[in-house]
């Protein structure tokens, strides 16, 4: 009961392709699902083969066919080695509450990092897989000593993120960014081109809520505001008074993102 795509059978190869459907490869008899990280039966209900390719490496994985289609998952390297224990990993993992993950906008010392928070965000009566997006100290326009003041919002709005009036509004789709998942956890948010503006440290955990929802959507609502706008909220219903409170303000900007990775 093994789906592989036409895009992992052009990885693989027809004969390596043919092994894995026939059941004569490798295939564990029960694997953790790459997306929602709970026990899967290849021999007992429909399986994705996902492939995570980097430039030297490739590690293959599998998925409940309800949770992902079959498909290849391209990574740099260092985030598909990062990735490759959680793919390879334990089938179970411990509760994972709303998180943030605080990670510096470039490597050179003394720049502002951005704190990265996950969560559900109830917009126009659905619940959406959000990223709240907050630097902690103002940002100054490249090239520029900051004399013109925090130009985190400006920047934004230049790159096509939408100001945000009404948080109960979805945002329209920003062309060419996306969001990387891979094994059920958040790897980076990508500009055009797959460059990384912001990465992960370390994998950052999601709930067991949000991994259903941006299975279900294939999109991620990005809010963004300056420093001092949202701070550190312990409780989803807490970080949206936050959002609505920037909005009103005119802190906040946003876009949709789709999905890239599982």
């Amino acid at each position: 009961m093994l789906d592989v795509s036409a895009a992992v059978r052009a990885e693989l190869g027809d004969e390596e392709a043919d092994r894995l459907v026939a059941g004569d490869s490798e295939t564990p008899a029960v694997y953790a699902c790459t997306s929602c990280r709970t026990p899967g039966n290849p021999e007992r209900e429909r399986t994705s083969t996902v492939l995570f390719v980097g430039e030297e490496t490739a590690v293959l994985a599998f998925a409940h066919a309800t949770c992902v289609p079959s498909q290849v998952v391209r990574l740099a390297e260092e985030q598909l080695r990062g990735a490759a224990e959680s793919i390879t990993g334990s089938t179970e993992e411990p509760p994972v509450p709303m998180t943030t993950d605080p990670t510096s906008l470039d490597t050179a010392p003394g720049q502002a990092v951005l704190g990265v928070t996950s969560g559900l965000i109830l917009v126009d009566g659905d619940l959406h897989p959000a990223l709240v997006v907050e630097p902690t100290a103002p940002i100054a326009r490249p090239g520029t000593a900051g004399e013109n003041g925090d130009e985190f919002l400006p920047l934004l709005i230049e790159q096509g993120f939408a100001p945000v009036h009404d948080v109960n509004e979805v945002p329209g789709t920003l062309d060419g960014w996306s969001v990387l998942l891979a094994v059920g956890r958040l790897h980076a948010i990508l500009q055009p081109g797959a460059v990384a503006w912001w990465k992960a440290h370390q994998p950052l955990q999601v709930t067991d809520g949000w991994r259903t929802a941006v299975n279900k959507s294939h999109k991620v609502l990005v809010f963004c505001a300056p420093v001092g706008s949202i701070g550190q909220q312990p409780r989803e219903d807490l970080l949206r008074d936050a959002l609505e409170k920037a909005a009103a303000g005119g802190r906040l900007v946003a876009a949709a993102m789709p999905l890239a990775g599982t």
